[in-house]
């Protein structure tokens, strides 16, 4: 049940911001169990001046094609899981839209199920 936010400037038109989304989602279900259908993802483009960051903080050279990828997700992924997934997207935004991975931060936020309502005022994933 991830709920993903994308933060990324204005470069990338809507077509690669679609492969930008599937890459991350497929990641996702690849790594972490994550359903196929199970896809929510909010992209907001920020315009010069608006991404901020460290461009070599712990040795990562960013350009400026910096992106963050902001995932909520409930608990109880295993570190190994956790770790493939960051090395599945950040391999895969290579790969299908010519991202380099230094360019990629992914920030995982874990939650317990009685915090997702998808609806209706109801908390579908308890009793």
């Amino acid at each position: 049940m991830p709920f993903v936010r994308i933060d990324i400037g204005q470069g990338p038109s809507e077509k690669e911001l679609a492969v930008i989304s599937r890459t991350i989602h497929q990641a996702m279900v690849d790594t972490i169990d994550v359903p196929e259908d199970d896809y929510f993802q909010v992209i907001t483009r920020h315009g010069a001046g608006e991404l901020l960051y460290d461009r070599s903080y712990l040795n990562v050279e960013r350009s400026d094609r910096q992106m963050f990828i902001q995932i909520t997700l409930k608990q109880g992924r295993t570190l190994a899981k956790k770790k493939a997934l960051y090395a599945a997207i950040a391999e895969g935004l290579q790969q299908t839209a010519g991202i380099r991975p230094q360019d990629v931060m992914i920030i995982l936020t874990e939650n317990t199920a009685e915090n997702w309502s998808f609806g209706n005022g109801f908390a579908q994933m308890v009793p």
